[in-house]
């Protein structure tokens, strides 16, 4: 396939798994900067991150969700999140979070590098604010795990294109 975008897109899957190499902060910083490319209605960007590689932060993080042991695997996280002083309409830039998300996994794979989109821990997002000491201004979207990963060629399956279309109102030929 020479489109690079599409064969990222089909080749991307959640790496859970890492080796204990370190992750360079000017990757990590990469990853941040491709999500920041992400659309936002207004274009007013209200995503915010954070990094860390710190292994003591990692254990608290790890402790807030019942995948903790993804989080104490990866070598690296970025929390992201928006902030709610820069948001003009909730379900716009929760769905531009998301873009945001999907840039930063798809940068990831580009880079050689294995990352998981973690959601379940925004059960204890006033927790996790405590534990990397940020204001409640800023919402916790997700928790992005990155590392190198300890192995590639994960198969996964989609629904059939048919099933997922519901109609199809072209134009008249």
């Amino acid at each position: 396939m020479t489109k690079p975008v599409l064969k990222a897109i089909y080749k991307r899957r959640s790496v859970r798994e890492y080796t204990d190499d370190p992750v360079k902060i000017e990757d990590l910083r990469e990853i941040v900067k491709a999500g920041s490319w992400a659309p936002s209605g207004l274009n007013n960007q209200p995503w915010r991150f954070v990094l860390v590689t710190d292994t003591e932060t990692r254990s608290q993080l790890a402790e807030q969700t019942r995948y903790g042991h993804v989080i104490k695997g990866a070598p690296a996280l970025i929390a992201v999140f928006l902030d709610t002083k820069d948001m003009y309409n909730e379900v716009k830039d929760h769905q531009a979070s998301g873009a945001c998300i999907q840039n930063m996994l798809l940068a990831a794979e580009e880079m050689g590098l294995g990352a998981v989109w973690l959601g379940e821990i925004l059960n204890r997002k006033d927790q996790v604010n405590r534990i990397i000491e940020v204001s409640d201004d800023y919402d916790l979207m997700a928790i992005v795990a990155v590392g190198h990963p300890t192995g590639r060629n994960r198969d996964s399956k989609r629904k059939e294109l048919n099933s997922l279309i519901i109609k199809e109102i072209l134009e008249d030929s």
